[in-house]
């Protein structure tokens, strides 16, 4: 049996994990959720066909990850939901550092500059091409 078959649980299990997570990112400012969706589409591919179809079918995740498969593409709507979603953040961070005083410096310095290096890699992604007519 390949290693494939053997944990299929756990494959299923990531899958399903990482789905959740993805969904929880939606209406939770700073969680991302497209990196879980594309987690979950690839562990899905190993332990859950079911989930992987229903992923590439539905209209939100399914564009995004072909995109990322085919062409490790982002399409340039997610990267601007991502960039405005991490500019809100920031300032949220940078609110509560100016409210609350004895907030280390670090503290916010550390999620702000991961989100800029997420934001800078994010945007050197190719953009997937158009679909042909």
């Amino acid at each position: 049996m390949s290693d494939r078959h053997r944990f299929r649980w756990a494959w299923w299990l990531l899958a399903y994990a990482s789905l959740g997570v993805g969904i929880v990112g939606i209406f939770l400012p700073g969680l991302p959720t497209t990196v879980f969706i594309l987690i979950a589409a690839w562990a899905a591919a190993r332990g859950s066909e079911r989930l992987e179809q229903r992923l590439l079918a539905d209209p939100r995740f399914g564009p995004v990850i072909r995109a990322w498969r085919a062409h490790r593409a982002v399409p340039r709507r997610a990267k601007w939901a991502a960039t405005w979603a991490m500019l809100a953040c920031a300032a949220i961070l940078l609110a509560v550092m100016v409210a609350v005083p004895s907030h280390r410096v670090w503290m916010v310095a550390l999620p702000i500059g991961c989100m800029a290096v997420v934001g800078t890699w994010l945007w050197l992604r190719p953009e997937p091409p158009p679909d042909p007519l």
